[in-house]
Protein backbone atom coordinates (compact mmCIF):
# COMPACT_ATOMS: atom_id res chain seq x y z
CA UNK A 1 0.00 0.00 0.00
CA UNK A 2 2.78 2.39 0.91
CA UNK A 3 4.46 1.56 -2.39
CA UNK A 4 1.28 2.39 -4.33
CA UNK A 5 0.91 5.75 -2.54
CA UNK A 6 4.59 6.56 -3.19
CA UNK A 7 4.25 5.81 -6.90
CA UNK A 8 1.11 7.97 -7.16
CA UNK A 9 2.89 10.95 -5.53
CA UNK A 10 5.85 10.54 -7.87
CA UNK A 11 3.56 10.54 -10.91
CA UNK A 12 1.83 13.73 -9.74
CA UNK A 13 5.19 15.48 -9.27
CA UNK A 14 6.36 14.44 -12.74
CA UNK A 15 3.19 15.85 -14.34
CA UNK A 16 3.55 19.10 -12.41
CA UNK A 17 7.16 19.54 -13.59
CA UNK A 18 6.18 18.81 -17.18
CA UNK A 19 3.40 21.39 -17.03
CA UNK A 20 5.77 24.04 -15.60
CA UNK A 21 8.33 23.33 -18.31
CA UNK A 22 5.71 23.70 -21.02
CA UNK A 23 4.48 27.10 -19.74
CA UNK A 24 8.04 28.41 -19.40
CA UNK A 25 8.89 27.44 -23.00
CA UNK A 26 5.74 29.10 -24.33
CA UNK A 27 6.52 32.35 -22.57
CA UNK A 28 10.12 32.32 -23.86
CA UNK A 29 8.99 31.81 -27.46
CA UNK A 30 6.40 34.56 -27.08
CA UNK A 31 8.98 36.95 -25.74
CA UNK A 32 11.38 36.04 -28.58
CA UNK A 33 8.68 36.60 -31.22
CA UNK A 34 7.71 39.91 -29.63
CA UNK A 35 11.35 41.04 -29.54
CA UNK A 36 11.87 40.02 -33.20
CA UNK A 37 8.68 41.79 -34.23
CA UNK A 38 9.72 44.96 -32.44
CA UNK A 39 13.20 44.82 -34.00
CA UNK A 40 11.69 44.25 -37.45
CA UNK A 41 9.25 47.11 -37.01
CA UNK A 42 12.02 49.45 -35.86
CA UNK A 43 14.20 48.45 -38.82
CA UNK A 44 11.33 49.00 -41.26
CA UNK A 45 10.53 52.35 -39.66
CA UNK A 46 14.18 53.47 -39.89
CA UNK A 47 14.37 52.23 -43.50
CA UNK A 48 11.25 54.16 -44.44
CA UNK A 49 12.62 57.22 -42.69
CA UNK A 50 15.86 56.91 -44.68
CA UNK A 51 13.91 56.52 -47.93
CA UNK A 52 11.89 59.60 -47.08
CA UNK A 53 14.98 61.60 -46.19
CA UNK A 54 16.96 60.64 -49.31
CA UNK A 55 14.84 62.61 -51.83
CA UNK A 56 14.93 65.63 -49.52
CA UNK A 57 18.73 65.48 -49.42
CA UNK A 58 18.93 65.05 -53.17
CA UNK A 59 16.55 67.95 -53.66
CA UNK A 60 18.68 70.11 -51.36
CA UNK A 61 21.84 69.21 -53.26
CA UNK A 62 20.16 69.97 -56.59
CA UNK A 63 18.94 73.31 -55.31
CA UNK A 64 22.42 74.22 -54.09
CA UNK A 65 23.89 73.20 -57.44
CA UNK A 66 21.31 75.30 -59.26
CA UNK A 67 22.07 78.27 -57.02
CA UNK A 68 25.79 77.86 -57.69
CA UNK A 69 25.14 77.69 -61.43
CA UNK A 70 22.92 80.73 -61.25
CA UNK A 71 25.54 82.64 -59.32
CA UNK A 72 28.15 81.72 -61.92
CA UNK A 73 25.91 82.89 -64.75
CA UNK A 74 25.28 86.18 -63.01
CA UNK A 75 29.01 86.88 -62.90
CA UNK A 76 28.86 86.93 -66.70
CA UNK A 77 32.06 84.97 -67.26
CA UNK A 78 31.53 83.71 -70.78
CA UNK A 79 34.66 81.56 -70.73
CA UNK A 80 33.59 79.64 -67.60
CA UNK A 81 31.52 77.10 -69.52
CA UNK A 82 31.77 77.55 -73.28
CA UNK A 83 33.36 74.26 -74.29
CA UNK A 84 36.88 75.68 -74.61
CA UNK A 85 35.86 78.43 -77.03
CA UNK A 86 37.06 82.03 -76.92
CA UNK A 87 34.12 84.25 -77.90
CA UNK A 88 34.73 87.52 -79.71
CA UNK A 89 32.06 90.16 -80.41
CA UNK A 90 32.47 92.45 -83.41
CA UNK A 91 30.60 94.47 -86.04
CA UNK A 92 31.65 93.26 -89.47
CA UNK A 93 31.16 96.53 -91.31
CA UNK A 94 34.43 98.18 -90.44
CA UNK A 95 36.97 97.14 -93.08
CA UNK A 96 39.83 96.45 -92.91
CA UNK A 97 39.47 95.60 -89.23
CA UNK A 98 36.37 93.40 -89.54
CA UNK A 99 34.29 92.72 -92.63
CA UNK A 100 32.85 89.93 -94.78
CA UNK A 101 33.39 89.04 -98.42
CA UNK A 102 30.70 86.37 -98.64
CA UNK A 103 28.16 87.92 -96.28
CA UNK A 104 28.89 85.33 -93.58
CA UNK A 105 32.56 84.70 -92.79
CA UNK A 106 34.09 87.56 -90.79
CA UNK A 107 37.67 88.44 -91.65
CA UNK A 108 39.97 91.42 -91.04
CA UNK A 109 42.83 92.77 -88.95
CA UNK A 110 41.02 92.24 -85.66
CA UNK A 111 40.11 88.68 -86.64
CA UNK A 112 43.75 87.89 -87.43
CA UNK A 113 44.72 89.26 -84.03
CA UNK A 114 41.94 87.33 -82.30
CA UNK A 115 43.07 84.09 -83.94
CA UNK A 116 46.55 84.60 -82.51
CA UNK A 117 45.09 85.25 -79.05
CA UNK A 118 43.00 82.07 -79.23
CA UNK A 119 45.99 80.09 -80.46
CA UNK A 120 48.16 81.30 -77.57
CA UNK A 121 45.44 80.28 -75.11
CA UNK A 122 44.82 76.90 -76.72
CA UNK A 123 41.21 77.82 -77.44
CA UNK A 124 38.93 77.82 -80.47
CA UNK A 125 37.85 81.27 -81.65
CA UNK A 126 34.12 81.92 -82.09
CA UNK A 127 33.05 85.21 -83.67
CA UNK A 128 29.66 86.76 -82.97
CA UNK A 129 28.72 89.48 -85.44
CA UNK A 130 26.38 92.17 -84.11
CA UNK A 131 25.94 95.94 -83.97
CA UNK A 132 28.83 97.97 -82.59
CA UNK A 133 26.76 99.15 -79.64
CA UNK A 134 25.62 95.56 -79.05
CA UNK A 135 29.23 94.33 -79.00
CA UNK A 136 30.11 96.78 -76.24
CA UNK A 137 27.05 95.75 -74.24
CA UNK A 138 27.84 92.05 -74.69
CA UNK A 139 31.26 92.61 -73.12
CA UNK A 140 29.83 94.53 -70.19
CA UNK A 141 27.28 91.78 -69.51
CA UNK A 142 29.88 89.00 -69.88
CA UNK A 143 28.05 87.35 -72.77
CA UNK A 144 31.31 87.25 -74.74
CA UNK A 145 34.95 87.09 -73.70
CA UNK A 146 36.06 90.24 -75.50
CA UNK A 147 35.14 92.71 -78.20
CA UNK A 148 37.39 93.80 -81.06
CA UNK A 149 35.77 96.21 -83.49
CA UNK A 150 38.02 99.21 -83.89
CA UNK A 151 37.14 100.25 -80.34
CA UNK A 152 38.42 103.57 -79.07
CA UNK A 153 39.26 104.06 -75.40
CA UNK A 154 37.68 106.93 -73.50
CA UNK A 155 36.91 107.72 -69.89
CA UNK A 156 33.22 106.82 -70.13
CA UNK A 157 34.00 103.39 -71.53
CA UNK A 158 36.68 102.80 -68.91
CA UNK A 159 33.96 103.01 -66.25
CA UNK A 160 32.19 99.98 -67.72
CA UNK A 161 34.94 97.90 -69.36
CA UNK A 162 38.64 97.18 -69.14
CA UNK A 163 40.90 97.69 -72.15
CA UNK A 164 44.03 96.13 -73.55
CA UNK A 165 47.07 98.08 -74.66
CA UNK A 166 46.37 100.16 -77.78
CA UNK A 167 47.44 98.33 -80.92
CA UNK A 168 46.37 100.63 -83.78
CA UNK A 169 46.28 104.34 -84.47
CA UNK A 170 44.03 105.91 -87.06
CA UNK A 171 42.67 109.29 -87.95
CA UNK A 172 39.02 110.24 -88.25
CA UNK A 173 38.18 111.77 -91.62
CA UNK A 174 35.18 113.27 -93.42
CA UNK A 175 33.53 111.48 -96.35
CA UNK A 176 31.28 113.49 -98.69
CA UNK A 177 29.27 113.04 -101.87
CA UNK A 178 31.72 114.03 -104.61
CA UNK A 179 29.01 115.29 -106.95
CA UNK A 180 27.49 117.77 -104.50
CA UNK A 181 30.21 118.43 -101.91
CA UNK A 182 27.93 120.08 -99.39
CA UNK A 183 30.98 120.14 -97.13
CA UNK A 184 34.21 121.23 -98.78
CA UNK A 185 36.58 121.27 -95.79
CA UNK A 186 37.01 119.62 -92.40
CA UNK A 187 36.96 123.11 -90.92
CA UNK A 188 33.37 123.56 -92.15
CA UNK A 189 32.00 120.92 -89.77
CA UNK A 190 29.31 122.37 -87.51
CA UNK A 191 26.11 121.56 -85.69
CA UNK A 192 23.87 122.64 -88.59
CA UNK A 193 25.09 119.80 -90.79
CA UNK A 194 23.43 116.38 -90.89
CA UNK A 195 26.42 114.20 -90.01
CA UNK A 196 26.36 110.44 -90.36
CA UNK A 197 28.08 108.39 -87.63
CA UNK A 198 28.11 104.78 -86.48
CA UNK A 199 26.07 104.26 -83.31
CA UNK A 200 28.33 104.12 -80.26
CA UNK A 201 31.43 104.88 -82.34
CA UNK A 202 34.00 107.45 -81.21
CA UNK A 203 32.73 109.85 -83.91
CA UNK A 204 29.27 109.56 -82.38
CA UNK A 205 30.70 110.60 -79.01
CA UNK A 206 32.74 113.37 -80.66
CA UNK A 207 29.61 114.95 -82.11
CA UNK A 208 27.98 114.84 -78.69
CA UNK A 209 31.03 116.50 -77.15
CA UNK A 210 30.81 119.28 -79.74
CA UNK A 211 27.11 119.74 -79.07
CA UNK A 212 26.24 118.66 -82.61
CA UNK A 213 22.90 116.99 -82.01
CA UNK A 214 21.90 117.20 -85.69
CA UNK A 215 23.41 113.84 -86.51
CA UNK A 216 22.14 110.52 -87.85
CA UNK A 217 23.25 107.21 -86.36
CA UNK A 218 23.78 104.01 -88.35
CA UNK A 219 24.59 100.42 -87.42
CA UNK A 220 26.72 100.03 -90.57
CA UNK A 221 28.69 102.55 -92.63
CA UNK A 222 27.28 101.12 -95.86
CA UNK A 223 23.85 102.34 -94.74
CA UNK A 224 25.32 105.81 -94.16
CA UNK A 225 26.96 105.70 -97.60
CA UNK A 226 23.60 105.04 -99.29
CA UNK A 227 22.03 108.02 -97.50
CA UNK A 228 25.03 110.19 -98.45
CA UNK A 229 24.66 109.21 -102.11
CA UNK A 230 20.98 110.16 -101.93
CA UNK A 231 21.76 113.50 -100.21
CA UNK A 232 19.91 112.53 -97.02
CA UNK A 233 22.98 113.49 -94.99
CA UNK A 234 25.78 115.98 -95.61
CA UNK A 235 28.82 113.91 -94.66
CA UNK A 236 30.14 110.95 -92.64
CA UNK A 237 32.81 111.08 -89.96
CA UNK A 238 34.70 107.79 -89.75
CA UNK A 239 38.07 106.05 -89.49
CA UNK A 240 40.41 106.66 -92.43
CA UNK A 241 41.07 103.02 -93.35
CA UNK A 242 37.41 101.95 -93.48
CA UNK A 243 36.74 105.24 -95.30
CA UNK A 244 39.22 104.29 -98.00
CA UNK A 245 37.51 100.92 -98.40
CA UNK A 246 34.08 102.60 -98.54
CA UNK A 247 35.18 105.09 -101.22
CA UNK A 248 36.82 102.32 -103.25
CA UNK A 249 33.46 100.55 -103.38
CA UNK A 250 31.54 103.79 -104.06
CA UNK A 251 33.50 105.98 -106.51
CA UNK A 252 30.98 108.85 -106.26
CA UNK A 253 32.12 109.41 -102.66
CA UNK A 254 35.35 111.16 -101.66
CA UNK A 255 37.46 111.82 -98.56
CA UNK A 256 38.23 115.43 -97.68
CA UNK A 257 41.80 116.45 -96.95
CA UNK A 258 42.79 116.70 -93.30
CA UNK A 259 41.51 114.90 -90.24
CA UNK A 260 38.98 115.55 -87.51
CA UNK A 261 40.99 113.89 -84.72
CA UNK A 262 43.32 110.94 -84.12
CA UNK A 263 41.92 107.68 -82.83
CA UNK A 264 43.52 104.66 -81.14
CA UNK A 265 42.06 101.16 -80.82
CA UNK A 266 42.14 98.54 -78.08
CA UNK A 267 40.38 95.29 -77.19
CA UNK A 268 37.62 95.47 -74.58
CA UNK A 269 36.99 92.86 -71.86
CA UNK A 270 34.55 92.66 -68.97
CA UNK A 271 35.41 94.86 -66.01
CA UNK A 272 37.73 93.02 -63.60
CA UNK A 273 38.77 90.21 -65.97
CA UNK A 274 42.49 90.86 -65.41
CA UNK A 275 43.60 87.31 -66.22
CA UNK A 276 42.22 87.46 -69.76
CA UNK A 277 43.45 91.02 -70.20
CA UNK A 278 47.02 90.04 -69.34
CA UNK A 279 46.94 87.20 -71.87
CA UNK A 280 45.59 89.52 -74.58
CA UNK A 281 48.20 92.19 -73.81
CA UNK A 282 51.03 89.65 -74.07
CA UNK A 283 49.89 88.55 -77.54
CA UNK A 284 49.31 92.13 -78.74
CA UNK A 285 52.75 93.23 -77.61
CA UNK A 286 54.37 90.27 -79.34
CA UNK A 287 52.48 90.95 -82.59
CA UNK A 288 53.46 94.64 -82.53
CA UNK A 289 57.11 93.84 -81.78
CA UNK A 290 57.18 91.45 -84.74
CA UNK A 291 55.42 93.92 -87.07
CA UNK A 292 52.55 91.48 -87.57
CA UNK A 293 49.71 93.99 -87.08
CA UNK A 294 51.12 96.24 -89.81
CA UNK A 295 51.36 93.13 -91.98
CA UNK A 296 47.71 92.25 -91.29
CA UNK A 297 46.66 95.81 -92.17
CA UNK A 298 48.51 95.74 -95.49
CA UNK A 299 46.99 92.33 -96.32
CA UNK A 300 43.47 93.64 -95.81
CA UNK A 301 43.91 96.98 -97.60
CA UNK A 302 45.67 95.87 -100.79
CA UNK A 303 43.30 93.10 -101.95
Amino acid sequence: MKKIIALALAAIMVCSLAACGSNSGTETKGETKATNAETKNETQTESKADETQAPETAATETTEADEATGAQSETGEASADNGGKLIMATEAGFAPYEYTEDGETVIGVDVDIANEIAKAMGRELEIQNMSFDGALMAVQQGKVDFAAAGISVNEDRKKNMDFSIEYATSKQVVVVNGSTERVKSVDELNGDLMIGVQTGNVADAYCDDQGWTNKRQYNKFMEAALDLQNDKIDCIIMDSLPAEQLVAQNPDLKILDGEVFTDKYAIAVQKGNTELLEQIDAVLQKLMDEGKIDEYTINHTTK
